[in-house]
């Protein structure tokens, strides 16, 4: 059986696409209250540690993992560094913000799995003219691993969501890292994702898990009333429009193409026929996960939640790549 770490394991999309690709947990962490919550109640047998990471000591890592041999180490470490690294001279992974990607580098070295897995925001592989990227590189090559980096993008394995992430793939037992192919030429549509859950009004509930509509105010609910399908600010009458805010807000979903990506905060796209924003329930939809997992706290707090989780789908189909990758090197 192959095993897992999840660093910053959030509600657990990457865990379970890890899971379904028929490997094993060792532990999983994170620091979030909330999150782990969620991942707890949706991984009960896993291993998982409410803990901030730059706590969890070296000896306590190596007494989790009972000195058995890692096969691989998942997660995507907050890096926040994007705006002053580089600028004022210093490098990214020396700007406090970012300590983060240095635990994961930590636990890496510890560890000394055979392969890991680090996902981030796609603007890091190009941010200060590709230095970040390489720094990144350099510092698990002094580590004894090869490293390739590529941004994948979920709707080309099947998530209905443009969602790009760059993807660290490293190894200390196999220097022909690949990446996983696209599955899918023709994207999943917003529509073929949520089209036959319960329609809901604002402030509405259904039975099914997590399917709440958030209250909205009459005046946002005047203002998107103007708005088509896949329509902006724009279709909203000029003595109404909102003036300043995120360019990104007040728009409906295309429900002919993928989502845009999934955020913690989609309070103002509003679904494509229903004049409300999606339930937590259809963010999971776009997201992949399963209708039977369910987000636990605030309805904020789960918003949050799965918008920071790497698509289960996506998290699969690198994980199947990777499970491919270790039984081929084996042979």
């Amino acid at each position: 059986m192959l095993t897992y770490i999840d660093l910053f394991c959030g509600a657990g999309g990457f865990s379970l696409g890890f899971d379904k690709s028929g490997f094993q947990n060792i532990f999983s962490i994170d620091i979030q209250k909330d999150f782990c919550e969620t991942y707890q109640a949706n991984f009960p047998k896993h291993k998982l540690i409410q803990k901030d990471i730059t706590q969890l000591e070296n000896e306590m890592i190596l007494e989790l993992t009972s000195s058995q041999e890692v096969d691989v180490i998942i997660g995507g470490p907050p890096c926040q560094g994007f705006s002053i690294a580089g600028s004022i001279g210093r490098k990214f992974i020396d700007d406090p913000r970012n300590r983060l990607f240095k635990e994961f580098v930590r636990v890496v070295g510890v560890v000394q799995p055979k392969y890991f897995v680090m996902e981030n925001v796609a603007r890091l592989y190009t941010h200060n003219k590709n230095k970040t990227r390489e720094e990144i590189i350099e510092d698990f090559n002094k580590l004894g691993y090869e490293v390739k980096c590529q941004i994948l993008n979920s709707a080309d394995y099947g998530v209905p969501q443009v969602r790009k992430r760059v993807i660290f793939l490293g190894s200390r037992v196999n220097y022909n890292i690949t990446f996983p192919i696209k599955t899918h030429t023709n994207y999943k549509t917003v529509k073929d994702a949520i089209e036959d859950l319960p329609k809901l009004n604002s402030g509405e509930e259904s039975t099914l898990l997590n399917h709440k509509a958030m209250k909205h105010t009459p005046q946002m609910l005047h203002k998107m009333s103007f708005v088509k399908d896949g329509g902006t600010r724009e279709h909203i009458p000029q003595n109404v429009r909102p003036k300043s805010g995120d360019v990104r807000k007040y728009i409906k979903y295309n429900s002919e193409k993928p989502s845009i990506t999934i955020t913690g905060d989609m309070r103002k796209v509003f679904h494509y026929s229903q004049n409300r924003a999606l339930s937590v329930r259809e963010l999971a939809r776009l997201q992949t996960f399963p209708d039977s997992f369910e987000f636990k706290s605030s309805s904020i707090a789960q918003q949050q939640q799965v918008g920071n989780a790497v698509p289960p789908l996506m998290a699969e189909a690198i994980a199947k790549h990777l499970k491919n990758m270790i039984e081929n090197s084996s042979n």
